[in-house]
């Protein structure tokens, strides 16, 4: 190695530590997929965790026994989630066959103007009730494993819930326990890079929270000025898919238009687009920059490229964790930058 220019080996000596922790990566993910029913309820508990501590920490000011206030704040979070999703999966019943009807009339006027392309829409759009059909007795071929992938979720969704509760309930050992298992004197060290970790989640937890809920609104009330039903379920739909950047919104505000192209016709689903068009410049333009930069420094490009990665990773449940678990990674390389660049550790945040 002496014989090579000093460039070389540095060069080398980072290709070495990259592959490293490409490798360490790796074999992370592989070991996080095979024990992904008890990986995924610790992840997801995370996010709830720091999306509802201040609401905790709240409940444990005013009087309420830690106990208590963790099981209340469970409670809400499971009748808030609940009902979004009651909403949702019911307005969505509600207004399918019109959606698919609405699709069909839309597809013969394309066919009168753009001929094949427009026919080969109303084809697809004539034959969507037998692809479901086909689909739904694939699937009943199948019922025993579909049962299966059932209970796996709803297992998974009750453990990630008890976590939450014993995760808030137990925040004021987290740091003696992290100070405990550290090794030697690395104690400072990881209990500042967990800090930094869980405020980047916490940060994209609360900022994504407060755009969702302006986008909820706005669009709630876009739609019901223009009189297109479901709105309320269609701004819940607007509200839990927000925590999936980019395609979240583009996919809650698709439904959003389909709704209204089914019941009120193509001139209100224009006037719909409208409005989710709207809202996402305004989230795009003022609330990402007011909000998100505060609480999640991250370019727009690596929040794209983490949920890239994270959906061909683990599907939707990857896109969901993709970009809290960066943004924790973030904080944990600007906390060692931090100690590195000073040579000293910065002082600890009083806050857990």
């Amino acid at each position: 190695m002496q014989l090579l220019p000093e460039p070389v080996r540095r060069f080398a000596a980072w290709c070495a530590v990259l592959l490293l922790a490409a490798g360490v990566g790796y074999v992370g993910v592989r070991l996080c997929s095979e024990f992904r029913t008890a990986v995924t309820p610790v992840l997801l508990a995370l996010l709830g965790t720091a999306l509802l501590g201040p609401l905790y920490r709240r409940l444990v000011q005013v009087g309420v026994h830690r106990s208590l206030a963790a099981g209340l704040t469970c409670v809400a979070v499971a009748a808030v989630v609940g009902g979004a999703v009651y909403i949702v999966v019911a307005a969505l019943v509600d207004t399918g066959d019109e959606i698919i009807s609405s699709l069909k009339d839309a597809a013969k006027s394309l066919a009168r103007h753009f001929g094949a392309a427009g026919a080969s829409l109303g084809d697809l759009a004539g034959n969507a009730k037998e692809l479901l059909a086909k689909f739904g007795g694939t699937a009943a071929s199948n019922v025993i494993s579909g049962v299966s992938v059932v209970g796996e979720g709803l297992a998974m969704a009750v453990l990630a819930l008890l976590l939450v509760f014993f995760f808030l309930r137990d925040s004021d050992r987290v740091v003696g326990t992290i100070r405990a298992v550290a090794p030697g004197s690395s104690a400072d060290m990881v209990e500042a890079m967990a800090r930094r970790a869980f405020e980047g989640i916490e940060g994209f937890m609360r900022g994504t929270t407060v755009i969702a809920f302006i986008d909820a609104v706005c669009i709630t009330v876009g739609l019901l000025v223009l009189r297109v039903p479901g709105a309320v379920g269609l701004g819940a739909l607007v509200l839990v898919g927000a925590y999936i950047p980019y395609l979240g919104a583009f996919i809650s505000g698709a439904v959003a238009v389909l709704v209204a192209l089914a019941d009120r016709g193509f001139v209100i689903a224009l006037w719909a687009l409208g409005v989710v068009l709207a809202v996402q410049v305004l989230e795009g333009h003022v609330l990402q920059p007011m909000i998100q930069s505060r609480t999640m420094q991250m370019h727009p490009a690596v929040v794209m490229l983490a949920i890239t990665g994270g959906a061909s990773v683990a599907g939707i449940l990857g896109m969901l964790l993709a970009v809290p678990l960066t943004a924790a990674a973030f904080g944990v390389v600007h906390e060692l930058r931090a100690r590195y660049d000073t040579g000293e550790a910065p002082p600890a945040d009083a806050t857990g």
